[in-house]
């Protein structure tokens, strides 16, 4: 018996949580392949807008000539293409509904089935979700002068709701229903990984069994470009230059990610595919330490970083990649890496072994779905033992002093390799109005043997559709998973109207 003397036993590890499944759009990337193999190859996807462009969106013709316009966009392509046969919805439902929400049920979906959780009609046990936006920019401008005439109509009340933040979450547990917690949240540019800490919490606390954890930002008006101030937080030529001497801001970005969360020992007892392990996270508020409400905090930040690696249980010293809040600011930067040094400097006196990235100079600022991205970017790296480069990167800012620091700032794509330790990643995102966020991810575990082998078994198509056109193996750009995975992915993830195609066909039916 112990007495209140005693030291309580501390668990080798703390309770952890599985990404057990993703999907996102980015910008000049469709799904996460095409956004790692731009990753890798050190391409940014800012691009120029054409004149026609920027005069097809609505731009004044004697704007084309002015030089403050930066006519530069980061961009997600199609969001007009929204599926809306699949989700049950009419063309003109459909239309109603922000961009962002239809964007994000997309993406949640293709979560879901990349996890294999996706089983309408089934016990999924209780399913969190967990979801923020950027502000809604389609409804004052297409949806409410439409029922400018009709204060208090149905039709505007319909259409409100189909805009709102607060039915962002509620809309993907209705149409995929999913019975566990369903949170909005909003909390600027930390928004995402907000939303990733809160599923992670409820998951340890056993609020829900399993969860999703997604963001959007769209920006219909991004091909109009935008105004550059001197001293702004944009950039004079669209490039975010983060770290860099020459950085003088970030630009825009459009984008939208999702991840499915579950406990680690549930998922390793489940046999689910691991893609990584959130080891531990945390969020807190700057309140008033800081020049002012929209300003940074080297000690908020320091303080969030520290916890989330006290949660963790781990030591800076085995992390080897940081990927930042990294706006390419000029003060900003160098506030970050500031925090970044001290909260490590705690546990280690290394220098120069954690490289030190910020997906904003692939992308842009995605707003809400930063985080996300940031996220998504440093699961990539690990499953790939491999760290991409940071962007536009010559000589370092020199109120950063990277040599009396633990960080670098990788310049090419580099191998990752074995440490002794397990590889692990940290991802920072820092709101304005000062919620800042922290997570530390690892590289997934040693899958489990199965309990039983499985049999042989054909390997298939599915989809989601009354015929389903057979589509040769040769089309497909990608490995194919191991077969146990696709056969018990297709059985988690049937869908009425589903049918599967072999090739060469051998079978076609519906559930």
């Amino acid at each position: 018996m112990r007495d209140h003397h005693d030291t309580p036993d501390i668990p080798e590890e703390a309770p952890a949580v599985a990404v057990i499944g993703m999907a996102g759009r980015f910008p000049g990337a469709d799904d996460l392949d095409a956004f790692w193999d731009n990753l890798a190859a050190g391409r940014a996807s800012v691009r120029p807008v054409t004149d026609e462009e920027f005069l097809a969106a609505g731009g004044d013709p004697r704007d084309l000539d002015d030089p403050s316009l930066i006519r530069m966009a980061s961009v997600v392509e199609g969001i007009d293409r929204f599926d809306s046969g699949f989700f049950g919805y009419t063309p003109a439902e459909a239309a109603v509904v922000d961009p962002q929400q239809r964007l994000l049920l997309e993406t949640a979906y293709q979560a879901l089935e990349d996890g294999g959780r996706l089983a309408p009609g089934t016990d999924n046990g209780s399913f969190g979700v967990y979801a923020g936006s950027g502000d809604s920019r389609y409804y004052p401008a297409h949806i409410h002068p439409r029922y400018a005439g009709q204060p208090g109509s149905i039709e505007l009340v319909h259409a409100a709701t189909a805009n709102s933040l607060g039915t962002l979450a509620t809309r993907i547990s209705y149409e995929l229903g999913l019975t566990g917690p369903s949170v909005s949240l909003q909390t600027a540019c930390s928004t995402a990984l907000v939303a990733v800490h809160t599923a992670c919490q409820d998951l340890l606390d056993y609020r829900c069994d399993t969860a999703l954890a997604a963001a959007v930002s769209l920006n219909p008006s991004a091909l109009l470009g935008y105004r550059h101030v001197p001293g702004g937080p944009f950039s004079p030529d669209g490039y975010c230059r983060a770290f860099a001497a020459d950085a003088a801001g970030t630009s825009s970005g459009d984008g939208v990610g999702a991840v499915v969360l579950k406990r680690l020992d549930d998922a390793l007892a489940d046999g689910d595919r691991i893609r990584a392990v959130i080891r531990g996270s945390a969020v807190n508020n700057d309140g008033r330490r800081k020049v002012g409400f929209t300003a940074p905090s080297s000690v908020g930040q320091a303080e969030v970083i520290l916890a989330a690696q006290a949660h963790a249980m781990v030591d800076a010293g085995t992390i080897g990649l940081v990927e930042a809040h990294g706006t390419a600011t000029r003060l900003g930067d160098p506030i970050e890496v500031a925090a970044l040094t001290e909260a490590f400097g705690q546990s280690t006196e290394r220098r120069g072994y954690c490289a030190l990235g910020s997906v904003k100079t692939n992308i842009g600022h995605l707003g809400a779905a930063a985080g996300i991205a940031g996220l998504i970017k440093a699961v990539l790296a690990l499953e790939r033992r491999q760290i991409p480069p940071s962007l536009h990167f010559e000589r370092p800012n020199p109120l950063i002093d990277f040599a009396a620091g633990p960080f670098r700032v990788p310049t090419a794509l580099e191998d990752w390799p074995d440490a002794g330790h397990p590889r692990r990643a940290a991802i920072s995102a820092f709101g304005v109005g000062g919620t800042n966020a922290h997570v530390v991810l690892e590289e997934a575990p040693a899958p489990r043997p199965l309990r039983r082998a499985l049999p042989r078994t054909p390997a298939g198509w599915c989809c989601r559709c009354p015929r389903a056109p057979p589509v040769p193996c040769a089309a497909r750009p990608r490995p194919w998973p191991a077969i146990s995975n696709t056969g018990r992915t297709c059985v988690w993830t049937r869908w009425p109207r589903r049918c599967v195609r072999a090739d060469p066909p051998c079978a076609t039916g519906s559930p």
